[in-house]
Parts: C-alpha cells; sequence; structure tokens
C-alpha cells in the first residue's frame, strides 16, 4: 500500500485546510485508516481514524473542529480541519492499517506540514 498526501500549508489561526491522501496499491487490505500528527521532540499523536465500517475517532484536542471522512471509490482520504489553532501546527501523516499479512500492518505516507500562524 502507497499513501500520498497533498493540502498542508500555511494558514492563519481560525482558518481552514482539507488534507488529502491517496491510497495505492492493495488497497483491497486496508481495514483501517486515519490521520497522526508530529510536533519535533514528540512522538506523533493520533487525529483522527476511521474503520472500513465507518466507526470514527477523535483526539479530544480536534473534536467538534475537524472531520474525517473517505472516499472509497477512490481510496482517498480527507481531513477536513476548520478553526485551525496555533498548537495544530505539526506535520501530519496518513496512516492505513493493512489486514491482508499474517499479523496487521502499517503503513505511512511521507507527511505533509500543517503550520497556523497568529
Amino acid at each position: 500500500v502507497q499513501l500520498v498526501e497533498s493540502g498542508g500549508g500555511l494558514v492563519q489561526a481560525g482558518g481552514s485546510l482539507r488534507l488529502a491522501c491517496a491510497a495505492s496499491g492493495d488497497t483491497m487490505c486496508i481495514s483501517a485508516m486515519g490521520w497522526y500528527r508530529q510536533v519535533p521532540g514528540k512522538e506523533h499523536q493520533l487525529v483522527a481514524a476511521v474503520t472500513s465500517g465507518d466507526s470514527t475517532n477523535y483526539a479530544d484536542s480536534v473534536k467538534g473542529r475537524f472531520t474525517i471522512s473517505r472516499d472509497v471509490a477512490n481510496n482517498t482520504l480527507f481531513l477536513q480541519m476548520n478553526s485551525l489553532k496555533l498548537e495544530d501546527t505539526a506535520v501530519y501523516y496518513c496512516n492505513a492499517v493493512g489486514s491482508c499479512t499474517v499479523s496487521p500492518r502499517d503503513y505511512w505516507g511521507q507527511g505533509t506540514q500543517v503550520t497556523v500562524s497568529s
């Protein structure tokens, strides 16, 4: 599975951005997808995730502001980010969990930088 993110950039606090993650390869093996973020010196943090059954999970810090969604036909994952805050600044990574191997396997995109300015 290959993942390619897009949509990051620089935005003022209170603004919005929409991230996209295009999946290719053995996409039929994907059981769940999500967005993580990481800032220097800290571990990556789950932002939002969605399962193949469309169950969603959000970090408390983004509930009510971010929305995760999927375009199943085009194998694309989205993250709509509204009311952005300075603390949302991070590199955002797309993640997919593959279920075709003996044990679940994580796949990662290259990351896209999101910078929120005051």
